[in-house]
């Protein structure tokens, strides 16, 4: 929307991404720790669910998904990038509202 976003030098908005970094390197070091740690925790058990769904499309060294992922995103990028996005914000409530 107008790029509104996407300005990463914008002192007055800034983007998800960029208010996200500042939040990180700012924010109280335990409440930014446990929502990373809560961040991989979700990520792994959701590569997890892959494997288990896709069984033996993917092998074990994680290459097969890894390139999944990959096409994925090439063939989504809108897509996903809207979804990080949210996913930025998401992730600057949860620490913002632990470090009040």
């Amino acid at each position: 929307m107008y790029g509104l976003f996407d300005d990463e030098d914008d002192l007055l908005t800034g983007s998800p991404k960029s208010k996200l970094m500042d939040i990180v390197f700012n924010a109280n070091n335990d409440v930014v720790r446990y929502e990373l740690e809560n961040f991989i925790d979700r990520a792994a058990a959701m590569e997890m669910m892959i494997r288990e769904k896709c069984g033996d499309k993917f092998s074990d060294d994680g290459d097969e998904i890894e390139k999944e992922i990959r096409s994925f995103i090439l063939s989504r990028r809108d897509e996903v990038d809207d979804f990080a996005k949210n996913l930025y914000i998401e992730m600057m409530g949860s620490i913002l509202s632990k470090s009040e």
